[in-house]
């Protein structure tokens, strides 16, 4: 059933007077989780997976598969849900080894009522880790996908090799570069409504943030030609595009490459808008290291989702998914997100984010 909220006092989109006149808004979710390392238990000798399998490293077992799967399907089931009963309608996801691990979440008791759709390719990171898009088949209709691959070099300036059209992609053949995740571009229609969504995981902090930042500025800057390629087809193109950054709101791979801006009332036309810099300001977080709290995972979107006089799905507003089940209670690591140990499987060492999108109802 398509869920209608009631709103009294509307004031989401900068409007300068608020009416009491109760308004019907239709609502859909869009999120964003990594779901940290949800291998199978099968050793893929393409990929480096051998510390996932019952004898590896991480003595990863059936159960413990199985039980990774029940706890993320319980999140998905759950995001967004204080004013939105429905789960995601869209689901971008990072950090899963194939397709079949996706196949095997949707399936679980709290996600298969939900009849999730998969869009998925497999990328060319040695870990064997991909991106991937989960949509609800009876609210998005998917009319293209593709992955584009972010084309970077080691030991010298970054290269970034790419045609206009974003299809052809020159790859060197050289051991210097870095084989990194895919961005996936998926365009379909919301309803009745063409919008587009970019499924990210930007290059790791690895070899320390200074030394790595060129990289993910990069995948910034590949995000930017991508929004500017579909606005140049349709000006008003909705774009959203969200996913692990491994960077914080601030950082010069969001602010500067991709050009994302803190504020609606500062977010121009063809720009981007990001919801979460304001949390950051806060001190709230995603992801925490040594007691230090960074919101890597984001949700940005273009300016075409603020217009106040436009037809279509707005942005109403952003979250963070932590409730306290998905907190570390004792230990070391106590308020952290409750992610695998050695002992059990848990959740993800991220909390998911998601953002609201709403179209007044039409009587």
């Amino acid at each position: 059933m398509r869920t209608i909220i009631k709103i009294y006092f509307l004031s989401l989109f900068s409007v300068s007077s608020l009416t009491a006149q109760s308004k019907k808004y239709k609502i859909h979710t869009a999120a964003f989780y990594n779901f940290e390392n949800l291998f199978d238990t099968i050793n893929d000798p393409s990929t480096n997976d051998d510390e996932w399998t019952p004898t590896g490293k991480q003595h990863w077992t059936k159960e413990k598969y199985e039980q990774k799967l029940r706890n993320l399907s319980r999140v998905i089931s759950e995001i967004g849900t204080p004013e939105n009963p429905n789960p995601p309608t869209l689901i971008g996801c990072s950090e899963v080894e194939n397709r079949g691990v996706i196949e095997d979440l949707i399936k679980q008791e709290k996600t298969a009522n939900y009849d999730y759709g998969i869009i998925h390719f497999d990328s060319p990171d040695q870990r064997g880790i991909d991106v991937a898009l989960l949509y609800q088949k009876k609210y998005f209709r998917p009319t293209s996908f593709s992955n584009i691959p972010l084309v970077i070099y080691k030991k010298e300036p970054v290269q970034e090799i790419q045609n206009e059209d974003l299809g052809d992609v020159e790859i060197k053949v050289d051991k210097n570069r870095i084989f990194t995740r895919d961005q996936l571009l998926v365009t379909g229609f919301l309803e009745d409504e063409e919008i587009h969504i970019i499924v990210n995981h930007w290059p790791s902090r690895s070899g320390g943030e200074k030394a790595s930042s060129p990289y993910r500025a990069a995948a910034g800057r590949l995000n930017r030609k991508i929004i500017d390629s579909l606005q140049q087809i349709n000006p008003l193109a909705k774009v959203i595009t969200m996913g692990d950054l491994n960077d914080g709101p601030f950082n010069k791979s969001v602010k500067t490459a991709l050009g994302a801006k803190g504020k609606k009332s500062e977010t121009l036309e063809f720009e981007t808008y990001n919801p979460f810099e304001e949390m950051a300001e806060k001190g709230m977080g995603t992801l925490a290291f040594r007691d230090s709290w960074d919101i890597f995972d984001q949700i940005i979107m273009t300016q075409s989702f603020l217009k106040p006089d436009s037809s279509g799905y707005k942005f109403w507003k952003a979250g963070i998914f932590n409730p306290p089940y998905l907190i570390q209670a004792l230990g070391k690591y106590k308020g952290y997100p409750l992610r695998n140990t050695l002992a059990e499987a848990g959740f993800s060492d991220h909390f998911a984010v998601y953002v609201y999108l709403i179209k007044e109802f039409s009587r």
